[in-house]
């Protein structure tokens, strides 16, 4: 019996180009996938969305015209959407990927109904696309999607082992909270996930769990074995 029955596992693009920082690194892709399909095994109906910072970075989008830069971006998430599809399968997994933007040839049409369907046949689905409209970030489309499909927790899956008081990749006196409510994090302008995002989570009563993704094992202790891993934002400290 595992602790969730459905999670929304969010990805920032980053991690999937490893250590080239830019683009798509499958070594990277492949050590993960190989966790995510694990743990579907295990029964965890899984969800997944993810970021395109590895395609086009916030910097970059600067010298472009707002909206067309989001849409590049959206796009951006659709490519490392079919990545992480394509290393999924290798593993046996079952995936369907869902675009909030209409490509067919390509993907099928984010449809709730559908959504969920998947996940109750077993199957994974990653949402590309964002939620289809400029000016939210995929932090944003994760939360919409988990409460609109009915996830237990969102996992956001970072290079960091949970939430920190400042980042420790500057600070060394920085400080692990290993748990925190919405209220603290949006006060305290933690950047765990845009305001948005947490909004739509504490509304919905989704808890968030930060966690180290690049450990191995880790994924499958904390979703199947049920152990404390990482950082907890909720409504309740």
């Amino acid at each position: 019996m595992t602790k969730y029955k459905r999670v929304l596992l969010k990805l920032s693009g980053e991690i999937l180009a490893g250590n080239e920082h830019f683009g798509l690194d499958y070594d990277s892709i492949a050590t993960m996938c190989r966790q995510i399909a694990e743990v579907a095994k295990n029964g965890v109906q899984i969800a997944m969305v993810v970021g395109g910072g590895n395609i086009i970075r916030g910097a970059q989008t600067k010298k472009f015209e707002r909206v067309q830069a989001d849409h590049m971006g959206m796009l951006g998430t659709v490519i490392n959407a079919l990545a992480l599809q394509n290393a999924l399968e290798s593993f046996g997994a079952e995936v369907r990927v869902q675009s909030a933007i209409e490509m067919k040839q390509v993907a099928e049409t984010y449809i709730r109904r559908r959504a969920i369907r998947h996940l109750e046949k077993g199957r994974i689905v990653i949402f590309g696309a964002g939620i289809g409209s400029p000016y939210f970030s995929t932090d944003t489309a994760a939360a919409l999607r988990a409460s609109e499909i009915g996830v237990d927790c969102i996992i956001k899956a970072t290079k960091v082992d949970g939430v920190y008081d400042k980042d420790p990749n500057k600070f060394t006196d920085a400080v692990k909270l290993p748990t925190l409510t919405f209220d603290e994090a949006i006060s305290k302008r933690l950047k765990v996930m845009d305001t948005v995002a947490f909004s739509l989570c504490q509304d919905n009563n989704i808890p968030i769990i930060v966690f180290d993704v690049r450990q191995k094992g880790n994924l499958q202790k904390l979703l199947v074995d049920g152990m404390e891993i990482g950082s907890i934002v909720s409504n309740n400290k």
